[in-house]
């Protein structure tokens, strides 16, 4: 009998190594000035980007980057610089 995963089952078994400098940095001036849309926030499938309401900054929670870029296509403003983890450092796909 063949045992179902979902996809939350499945990204709970990925292994992440943290590092301390995050691989996306964000910047807030033509996030607030130019992007109204904020894709961001919708098309992370790891959901890891947020709005602080009062001062209207995007937070991105890296250490759980799933390394799709995703993101960075999604910010037709050029606000993402988006880069892979340094040597060592991310996520680690484990299947089931």
């Amino acid at each position: 009998m063949a045992i179902t995963m979902n996809i939350e089952s499945k990204l709970g078994l990925d292994a992440f190594k943290l590092d301390e400098e995050s691989h996306i940095h964000i910047n807030q001036e033509t996030c607030r000035r130019d992007c109204q849309e904020k894709h961001c926030l919708f098309v992370c499938p790891a959901h890891l980007y947020s709005v602080n309401e009062e001062s209207g900054n995007i937070y991105v929670e890296f250490e759980g980057c799933l390394e799709c870029g995703t993101c960075r296509i999604a910010c037709r403003y050029g606000a993402l610089d988006w880069d892979y983890p340094r040597g060592g450092f991310g996520v680690q796909f484990r299947f089931g």
